[in-house]
């Protein structure tokens, strides 16, 4: 492999709806345009990058394509001068790899406006284990607070709880003094929950009312939903009044179906995260809280490393709700 080429994850379209993977060498000069190339360390797994790698025509219009929404890396180009050759820098969100070529390939090219430089007290893995899974989870808890939250009103609930986006709520809002309750459909990962932060562990069913009630009694300070539907619905009968829910993922449903009386009876407030578009001044203050009083004290619960050429069954196995925590890719392994 020469200097100007590379390897990455290719997805190919064969045949109209038949998608293949692979390992594949790639060239730079291929790259999009953009002020900064970056050589990446490390990318991470989510599930919007699943779906780009299954051929989701939602996700990902054009292939062949490489997917990757996060990287974390070293400049190697720069025609900016917010950043110098050999910056340690990380991109999440904006365009990184839905349309644009991601960070499932050892080099990005990004316009500046979408690079941060690496927090200080962050190492580029420990970035790529947070990775939008994480700046989601962080992002939802920024706007509860924006919304008065504190941890002096209640109970807050997660549900989707050993998810990517779950688990980092679970770890982030006990970090910052939260009561947290977390919900999950794995019986058998009540033990990994508490030991993320979480006070309970309630089934999915509990938190899946069919009653047909329009409210119910009332436990929960906030939510941060990451499966949508009826598990979304149910947290709005349940939440205190003032209190606010996140909404950033459809995992179960990706409709919702309520009756308007949480929002104009109880004030509820339904929060949409729209991680991906965050302004970078936002993503910059998000990230310098991750680093420092929303830092995890231990990533070896919620984080397992694999390698380019591992990643391929990680992609399946996040499509039907088998990971556990987080996935980060070391790009040089």
């Amino acid at each position: 492999m020469d200097k100007n080429s590379f390897n990455a994850l290719v997805v190919r379209e064969v045949s109209e709806g038949k998608f293949i993977r692979e390992i594949a060498q790639r060239q730079i000069s291929d790259l999009p345009v953009g002020e900064v190339l970056i050589r990446v360390k490390y990318s991470s797994l989510n599930y919007k990058d699943a779906l780009s790698a299954s051929g989701h025509k939602g996700v990902t219009k054009k292939y062949p394509h490489t997917p990757g929404v996060d990287a974390a890396g070293i400049v190697e180009e720069s025609r900016s001068s917010e950043f110098k050759l050999g910056e340690e820098v990380i991109v999440t969100g904006f365009d990184l790899g839905m349309n644009t070529s991601g960070g499932f390939g050892q080099y990005i090219r990004v316009p500046a406006g979408w690079v941060i430089k690496r927090p200080e007290k962050l190492s580029l893995k420990e970035c790529m284990i947070y990775g939008t899974a994480g700046f989601t989870a962080a992002l939802s808890l920024w706007k509860l607070e924006k919304n008065d939250l504190n941890s002096s009103k209640g109970d807050v609930l997660v549900t989707g709880a050993t998810g990517g986006v779950g688990s980092m709520a679970v770890a982030i809002l006990s970090k910052a003094g939260y009561s947290v309750s977390a919900v999950t459909g794995k019986a058998h990962e009540r033990d990994y929950l508490l030991r993320l932060g979480a006070k309970e562990v309630i089934s999915r069913e509990e938190m899946d009312d069919k009653s047909g009630k329009v409210f119910l009694k009332e436990r929960w300070a906030a939510v941060i939903d990451t499966v949508g539907g009826n598990i979304l619905t149910t947290a709005l009968k349940s939440t205190k009044f003032g209190g606010s829910v996140t909404c950033c993922g459809m995992i179960t449903s990706n409709e919702l179906k309520t009756a308007i009386f949480p929002f104009i009876l109880k004030g509820i407030n339904l929060l949409g995260i729209a991680s991906a578009e965050t302004p970078l001044e936002i993503k910059k203050e998000i990230w310098e809280r991750l680093s420092r009083q929303w830092k995890i004290d231990s990533f070896q619960e919620s984080a397992q490393e694999c390698s380019l050429g591992e990643l391929n069954p990680k992609i399946d196995m996040i499509l039907k709700g088998q990971i556990r925590g987080r996935v980060f890719v070391d790009l040089e392994n």
